[in-house]
């Protein structure tokens, strides 16, 4: 990185991009330590430390083919500018803080991808847009919590044919311990699926101020600053968002904790391995109705799955939105200011 052809603007925006990944890991903290939380295998205090040591080391298991798919895979490079960066980062931030107050747990990827869309389109139509990367994104919204249903359910069988003839408290003391492995992998996946958005949004912004050569690719100072602000962000956690994750939507057991947890973690690790930008919110959300559900459909609180899918309806084009309005806003600081 050329330092000394670095302007003002590219500063304020990597700490803009760096504020998004930290409010990423404290809106989606709950992803990671609900199920263990709820099931008190670990206090709040050390569940985001657990945690957050796991989003941060995920560089070291998992390519960057996610910070790619964002980078230049869901608008044409040549469309991004200051403002489109801006307006994006803006239209994602202000939906998660919006989400978070209300306890909502919405995805914060898909409102960085609606941010995306709504400034690059609002800058020069939908000509810049590159479909692949969006359905792929738009498919996995569907594809992510219904794999991560489908894996706790059979994960949910196996384990209770397994412990058929196990008493009640070896069981429990047995997924007690399980747990901090799978609320250890579902950290790594979220860390390495969510930081790497970021990483995608830095990296591009560095390419369009020439600062990459010719070639896109994320420098290793990005990757270490994201999983860092990514893991910083879970280490406050989301304490509303953790309340409606962990209870609200179904009461569950250490073995149905380690099931949730363990298909959620399967279901990231595969879209990250192949460089889909899914939701860590939609798949865990998915996971724990699938573990309800196989104890009985009572069990779920439908209303409150409802009202969640209906935010991950209208998280991206509310997202694209709002980042249409910031874009407009700095066009019009740089043509006042200029």
């Amino acid at each position: 990185m050329d330092l000394a052809g670095v302007s003002y603007v590219l500063i304020f925006l990597v700490f803009v991009a760096l504020a998004f990944d930290f409010l990423n890991g404290l809106h989606d903290a709950a992803n990671s330590i609900a199920t263990i939380v709820s099931t008190r295998v670990l206090s709040p205090r050390w569940a985001v430390v657990w945690a957050a040591f796991f989003n941060f080391i995920a560089f070291l298991f998992f390519g960057l083919h996610v910070a790619n798919t964002v980078g230049k895979g869901i608008i044409n490079a040549d469309i991004i500018s200051d403002a489109v960066i801006f307006g994006a980062l803006g239209g994602a931030i202000t939906w998660n803080v919006i989400t978070w107050l209300l306890g909502i747990p919405s995805s914060s990827s898909h409102a960085l991808i609606g941010g995306l869309l709504g400034a690059g389109i609002t800058k020069a139509g939908f000509e810049g847009v590159i479909w692949s990367g969006v359905w792929k994104t738009v498919a996995g919204i569907v594809v992510s919590p219904a794999l991560g249903f489908a894996l706790a359910i059979v994960l949910v069988l196996i384990v209770s044919w397994a412990f058929v003839k196990a008493t009640p408290a070896m069981a429990d003391s047995t997924f007690r311990k399980l747990q901090f492995v799978s609320a250890a992998m579902f950290s790594l996946g979220h860390g390495g699926n969510d930081a790497q958005k970021t990483m995608g949004i830095i990296a591009v912004l560095l390419f369009s101020h020439g600062q990459l050569g010719p070639e896109f690719h994320v420098p290793f100072w990005v990757v270490i600053s994201c999983q860092a602000a990514l893991g910083l962000g879970t280490l406050f956690g989301g304490w509303r968002i953790v309340h409606t994750m962990g209870s609200k939507i179904t009461r569950l057991s250490p073995q149905q904790g380690f099931c949730a947890e363990t298909g959620g973690a399967i279901t990231i690790f595969l879209a990250t391995h192949i460089g889909v930008p899914i939701s860590t919110t939609h798949t865990i959300t998915g996971a724990i109705v699938g573990v309800g559900a196989a104890r009985r459909t009572s069990a779920v609180r439908w209303n409150i799955a409802g009202r969640i899918v209906w935010a991950w309806v209208i998280t991206m084009p509310a997202s694209g939105l709002i980042a249409a309005g910031f874009y407009g806003l700095a066009r019009l600081a740089e043509r006042t200011f200029g």
